[in-house]
């Protein structure tokens, strides 16, 4: 028990150190996607679901990170996208080793590999990594949010009119489907636009550094948000699920955006806030 204790206290003084080791890993596995990712044929593409793909990258990917993982911090647990059940732990892995798969496929240079890290419950430290533009977006419990040693804060834009908004198509649940055309409508008429990337990993790290003023997707899982969130919280940002609430890693939902527009931004979801009372 004492050694245990100790091993936590160690880890939660030393998150900084944790936080580089992850990113050396991130950057070993970006290399391997990478690799890979022009040798990728047909055959090598298996459907998970509607639209919903994977291929030997995501899954070797995904062994290497959780191998690497496991040396780093002993006895942690995982929740992974690849065939990964979660290992309950006081500390516990959040990995999306592809980020983007379809892009991945269709050899459109964009996807992420996402990990975070939680000790009970509360997410402490977040990596997202786009190896294409060899970009590195991280942060852990208590420090600015980073993209390649520089701080990164959120946007000032003060009102929607003003901002550029990310969002993701819903590729499996279409039950509130006129629900989020309806946002998306709006958006389109009363912003600078809208981008659909195809990564919520990258969403999210592009709303951290400004890029993005605000993002919004649903029927997501914890692997595509975790890291991205603590960054953009790390960043200034305000990161909720549609009814404003602290659920948004399990929750299937989430909105990221500056501190400025997040109250009119909210608004836009009365349709789901209504439907949850």
């Amino acid at each position: 028990m004492h050694n245990e204790l100790n091993q936590t206290t160690q880890t939660l003084m030393d998150l900084e150190t944790l936080t580089r080791s992850v990113c050396d890993i991130a950057l070993e596995v970006g290399e391997f996607l990478k690799q890979e990712a022009p040798k990728l044929k047909t055959t090598d593409i298996l459907s998970k679901g509607i639209h919903n793909f994977v291929t030997y990258v995501d899954r070797e990917a995904e062994r290497r990170i959780v191998e690497r993982l496991s040396v780093l911090l002993p006895r942690s647990g995982f929740i992974a996208e690849e065939n990964l059940a979660l290992m309950p732990a006081e500390f516990t892995w959040v990995i999306d080793p592809l980020d983007g798969t379809t892009n991945f496929i269709h050899g459109i240079p964009l996807y992420c590999i996402s990990i975070g890290l939680m000790h009970r419950g509360e997410t402490i430290l977040g990596v997202v990594y786009e190896p294409n533009h060899r970009e590195f977006f991280y942060t852990w419990k208590g420090a600015p949010a980073f993209l390649n040693r520089e701080t990164i804060r959120v946007s000032a834009v003060p009102a929607i009119r003003d901002g550029l908004f990310a969002t993701g198509f819903p590729y499996y649940d279409y039950s509130r489907l006129d629900d989020y055309l309806s946002i998306l409508a709006h958006l389109m008429k009363n912003s600078h636009g809208l981008r659909r990337a195809g990564s919520a990993a990258a969403d999210l790290a592009y709303v951290a550094c400004g890029r993005y003023d605000g993002f919004y997707e649903y029927g997501l899982s914890p692997w595509d948000v975790n890291a991205g969130a603590l960054i953009v919280k790390q960043a200034g940002g305000i990161v909720t699920d549609f009814c404003g609430e602290e659920n948004y890693i399990f929750g299937k939902q989430i909105i990221a955006t500056n501190n400025s527009l997040y109250t009119e931004f909210l608004k836009l979801f009365h349709a789901w806030k209504q439907e949850s009372n």
